[in-house]
This record gives structure tokens, C-alpha cells and sequence, in this order.
């Protein structure tokens, strides 16, 4: 849904100032409780060209995207959540992707 992604440059410089930070070896992800909704989580994703091309960054991005919205029951709400890819992602599979995303979120304590 529109309402479940962070678009607007804003959005991303409030969670990048104000939020905090953890990293693993292909995703870095900050985290902002977010006042606002309280019963959603906002996602947004970043990906640089130093990834790839744009048919790389777009697959890294689908696989973020599905790796989250098929756990994101697990997840506790409220929270505004910026997935930044490294390079190192590159020609990582699903499975990998998602047990990545899913680690560092057990860091925060944000998996029921």
C-alpha cells in the first residue's frame, strides 16, 4: 500500500537524523518509532549504483520489498524502517536476503 512506504526525501532525512542504526554484511537498516502510525510500519528502501545497473538495483529491491511483506506480521508496528543495500548484495538470493533482513531486525528486538 502508499501508505506503508517512505517517498519523500523528508521522510528519509528524519529517520536518518533522528533514528538508529544497525548493519550486517549486505543491508544496513535505521529504525524511527514513528508517532503518526502507530498500528503500520513505513518501509523504504535505498540502493545505490554502485550496486549495479538499474536491473540489478530493481531485483535488489523486489527481494528487500518480498523478503519483508512475507514477515511482516512478525514484525511489532509503529516503527519507520530504511533498508540500505550494499554492494556485497549483489547476486545474493532470496533466502539469503531475507535471513539478513530478518537479523537485523532481532537486533532491534522488533521481532514478536
Amino acid at each position: 500500500m502508499k501508505i506503508e512506504k517512505l517517498r519523500k526525501n523528508s521522510e528519509f532525512r528524519a529517520v536518518y537524523r533522528r533514528g538508529k542504526s544497525f548493519s550486517n554484511s549486505i543491508l544496513v537498516l535505521y529504525v524511527f518509532k514513528n508517532y503518526k502510525n502507530k498500528d503500520i510500519n513505513r518501509l523504504g528502501i535505498s540502493v545505490s549504483k554502485k550496486v549495479g545497473c538499474s536491473v540489478v538495483r530493481n531485483r535488489v529491491k523486489r527481494l528487500i520489498r518480498e523478503s519483508y511483506r512475507l514477515n511482516k506480521y512478525r514484525f511489532k508496528t509503529g516503527y519507520d524502517f530504511i533498508f540500505i543495500a550494499r554492494t556485497t548484495i549483489k547476486g545474493r538470493n532470496y533466502l539469503e536476503t531475507e535471513k539478513c533482513l530478518i537479523d537485523l531486525l532481532n537486533k532491534f528486538k522488533l521481532v514478536n
